[in-house]
């Protein structure tokens, strides 16, 4: 447990020798009642997957398409081995498969793998196109919209927990399904306590892992209220086991509650509650943040997590980089230099980061305001350059997507204590732009400290030239360094998501226990001029004549050329950071005023899709 913990970063779950362990018993007997439930509610294939995919904080591919994917013969394996291995469970009439999905068997329609299951994919006039199974009439159609009013009430609201309450709560045949759903589930895992595990945690850290599921049975419970979970299952005519009924009797409202900074759990065996294993040691933001919050706006909080360390957390859409974000990054360095000594920036959400503000730009650009435009990129440039000279050791802890600012932000600091699934990459080239914060200037930076005297200098200016132009995202942390968002010898890899504030914070007082320097701004950076230039533009046009690139794509190339190679120098010059962060940015503004660049920008807000205009 020890090992997958730090060296394999899996969440481990000791449990206890039953049939399918604890996910798959929960989990299948999950999909199973579900599968019942639809046939009762007469739901469509497309409306199950949308009321239980992300909205419920589970994996996009929801329930029909992941048994597809899996194989809907290796789910009836489980089920048929369940039914046979515990014939005392109380829902074993539940493994039983409604017909519907006997069918399905019978026609050895078994997803993915059998070429169609409860979705098929079609060619039709040379496109790809995906079909749904109709239930009862077992024909195929085209996948419908759909909508639900109570879906349309939760749209706004980015706490799952809070959402998971309105979804319970619905009255629609939305609410009805999740009612119906969370009954079954709640009655279900209480009585499985304590045959399948002795402590309840595991049960949600076992569908957490095992299924993906965001929040797991007894989080869900506690989100839409233990009591009001105990009243929609006697409404139903179902009940939870006796120790909820004790736990409730003896003045206790919820499965989990925080103490100090600690997450505890209700502990059936002693009816106490006590702190999860191991625990002690995590720092949680969810669990400090009520008491340690030292500042904070609309897209940012600042917290104290201890030692003389503040750490940062984002919380905008997506986590995007707008001008509550650069607020707080400046407020949070100036606390951190006057009262403490080190920041972290991290976060807790699904993706650390997605970037700049695109939405921002793309408006400024079409009102044609480039005096706006231009302070908004100098005023980012500011505060990435900020976190590089700022007297106190800055780390930034990236996890899942850290794209375009979010990796200039990255670059630009003492240390990146990175997750080990951290795909990092300046993607600007994409929306026809550079990357304009920094990221440019700072490759700029790298290429010129990898110059070793005696060398030729244009393969080192060639790869990262291609790693901007080519918007390269990592795969993982690993690849972030062959790729020169990290820095080998210097920037961190963290396995296990849930250590990585703890490592982070580590790093920030290692340094500021070595005697942390405030670094010096650089005027020694080697830019190649007109050498490099010809490379690069020897490079476009060869690009662009075998049709790899559009005509726009070759004035991009040209424009990063020119500010990687330092501009129009006749030779190989020693220029300054600023120097370079004015070219960046002169070349980013002027990007902005093309038709195409706007083009592409809108297909991103608009479709999510990239333009090859």
């Amino acid at each position: 447990m020890h090992y997958g913990d730090l060296y394999l970063g899996k969440t481990m779950v000791l449990c206890k020798d039953t049939p399918a362990f604890i996910a798959n018993r929960v989990g299948v007997f999950g999909i199973l009642a579900l599968f019942h439930l639809v046939e009762k509610m007469g739901l469509t294939v497309e409306e199950v997957d949308k009321l239980t995919g992300p909205v419920l904080g589970r994996p996009k591919s929801a329930t029909f398409r992941t048994c597809d994917v899996v194989g809907l013969d290796t789910l009836i394996h489980v089920a048929d081995g369940l039914k046979v291995g515990v014939p005392n469970d109380e829902a074993k009439a539940l493994f039983e498969l409604p017909a519907y999905v006997a069918k399905l068997n019978e026609n050895k329609w078994y997803g993915d793998k059998s070429g169609q299951g409860f979705y098929k994919k079609v060619k039709k006039d040379g496109k790809s196109e995906i079909m749904a199974l109709d239930l009862k009439t077992f024909e195929y159609k085209p996948t419908q919209k759909v909508k639900f009013a109570t879906l349309e009430l939760t749209k706004s609201i980015d706490s799952l927990t809070e959402r998971t309450k309105v979804l319970a709560n619905g009255k629609d045949k939305a609410g009805e399904f999740y009612r119906a759903s969370f009954v079954g589930l709640f009655a279900y895992v209480s009585n499985r306590i304590p045959e399948i595990a002795d402590e309840l945690y595991k049960i949600d850290d076992a569908m957490r892992a095992g299924f993906g599921w965001q929040l797991g049975p007894f989080e869900t419970w506690d989100a839409v209220g233990v009591a009001e979970g105990i009243k929609m299952m006697e409404d139903a005519g179902n009940k939870p086991a006796k120790w909820v009924y004790d736990m409730i009797a003896k003045g206790n409202k919820s499965f989990y509650k925080i103490e100090g900074g600690v997450r505890k759990f209700y502990d059936v065996a002693s009816g106490t509650y006590k702190t999860i294993p191991g625990a002690e040691s995590l720092l949680v933001l969810d669990n400090i943040r009520q008491n340690k919050t030292v500042w904070k706006n609309s897209g940012t909080t600042v917290t104290d997590i201890g030692d003389g360390i503040l750490n940062l957390e984002f919380h905008t859409k997506m986590n995007t980089i707008g001008g509550e974000i650069i607020e707080g990054l400046n407020k949070a360095i100036e606390l951190a230099e006057k009262d403490f000594r080190g920041l972290v920036i991290s976060n807790e959400a699904e993706n650390f980061s997605a970037g700049a503000n695109l939405a921002l730009i793309f408006s400024m650009a079409v009102e044609q305001d480039w005096d706006e435009i231009d302070r908004a990129v100098r005023v980012f440039q500011n505060a990435n350059m900020r976190v590089r000279y700022s007297s106190i050791p800055v780390v930034v802890a990236p996890h899942n997507l850290a794209l375009g600012g979010a990796c200039e932000m990255s670059m630009h600091s003492d240390k990146v204590q990175a997750h080990a699934e951290t795909y990092m990459g300046l993607v600007e080239f994409g929306v026809g732009l550079i990357p304009g914060g920094g990221g440019t200037k700072e490759m700029v930076v790298r290429i010129s400290d990898s110059f070793i005297e005696g060398d030729i200098e244009i393969p080192a200016l060639r790869e990262k030239f291609l790693t901007i132009g080519m918007a390269k995202v990592s795969t993982s942390a690993h690849e972030a360094f062959d790729l020169g968002y990290l820095r080998k010898g210097h920037d961190e890899i963290t396995m296990n998501l849930s250590r990585l504030l703890n490592d982070a914070k580590a790093s920030a007082i290692q340094m500021a226990e070595e005697g942390y320097s405030q670094p010096v701004m650089r005027n020694d950076i080697k830019v190649l001029g007109k050498q490099g230039m010809g490379i690069i533009y020897v490079g476009a046009d060869t690009m662009y004549s075998g049709h790899y690139m559009s005509e726009h794509d070759k004035k991009i190339s040209i424009k990063l050329g020119h500010v990687m190679c330092g501009g129009d120098l006749s030779a190989p010059t020693l220029v300054s950071e600023q120097y370079l962060l004015d070219l960046e940015r002169e070349a980013f503004l002027s990007l902005c005023g093309e038709k195409k660049t706007m083009e592409r920008m809108q297909s991103i807000l608009t479709g999510g899709k990239i333009l090859r205009n």
